[in-house]
């Protein structure tokens, strides 16, 4: 809010907003605004796949992909509304860098500019993140998570043992199999627990969550190319249930089955939240 005064309304009820204040709003929020006399304000639209990455990276310590990055990013930031007080000063420090993306955003040569508009972003994010609130759990009855994922180990970049890299392969090459951890640690003559600690070093996560992320990124990229129906494709990628593959790649992927299918052949402004 660059200048006036309004009133904010949403699933949140009703709440007063004035200058300096930050209006940050997830995907898919419905958020309207009754504006007091005359205001100025500055949007900005953030692709949900480019907040991915940016979680990811910023994390990449801890994070072992973009899909625990996004699991990571869905329960820290689990809030779907914040309003921010970050007052007339802050607020005047961001004025210039806003202005200035606005200019560059309408110029129509976003290639061009691609790399002053991410410094302009970054500049303005450097202001406004210690004012986001995250959540390890859930605290009240607006939020979207209800759980958090285990806290994600360091990742160290360090030689895979034989037995991690043979488990991966094996579920890369069949991920539709019915695979167990006790049949699993059978192959490479290691008992499940320790099977589990070998493929955590390794990867992060455990024989079964890794499954899930093959399965979910086979699921994701035959609804995008293929018509099959979507209970064929999950059993196809080696879901029996329809209902709890739905579930599993919802979590993953933050979309039903069929509206990603919908979304990914809608073009690039489908997938654009504001």
């Amino acid at each position: 809010m660059r200048s006036g005064s309004a009133i904010l309304f949403g699933e949140f009820g009703q709440k007063a907003i004035g200058v300096g204040d930050v209006i940050v709003l997830g995907a898919n929020v419905l958020c309207g605004s009754e504006p007091e006399g005359y205001v100025t304000v500055t949007t900005l639209y953030l692709d949900t796949e480019y907040v991915v990455d940016q979680v990811f990276w910023r994390n990449a310590g801890l994070l072992c992909d973009r899909l625990a990055a996004r699991e990571f990013a869905a329960t820290l930031y689990s809030e779907p509304t914040q309003i921010l007080h970050l007052g007339e000063d802050r607020a005047g420090i961001l004025a210039p860098w806003l202005d200035e993306l606005v200019v560059l955003c309408i110029s129509g040569d976003f290639a061009e500019h691609f790399y002053r508009i991410q410094a302009l972003w970054f500049s303005v994010a450097h202001i406004i993140a210690p004012y986001i609130a995250t959540s390890p759990v859930r605290l009240s009855s607006t939020q979207r998570a209800t759980t958090r994922p285990s806290p994600p180990r360091l990742h160290r970049f360090a030689p895979l043992r034989k037995e991690a890299r043979t488990i991966a392969t094996l579920l890369r090459d069949r991920p539709e199999h019915r695979w167990t951890v006790d049949a699993l640690a059978q192959t490479v003559h290691l008992s499940p627990s320790q099977l589990g600690r070998v493929f955590v070093d390794a990867y992060g996560k455990s024989p079964i969550a890794y499954l899930t992320m093959l399965r979910t990124e086979r699921m994701a990229r035959l609804l995008r190319t293929t018509d099959t129906p979507i209970a064929a494709i999950a059993h196809s990628v080696g879901w029996g249930d329809p209902d709890f593959a739905a579930r599993q790649f919802r979590r993953s992927v933050g979309l039903t089955p069929g509206r990603y299918r919908t979304m990914s052949r809608s073009g690039p402004e489908a997938h654009r939240s504001g």
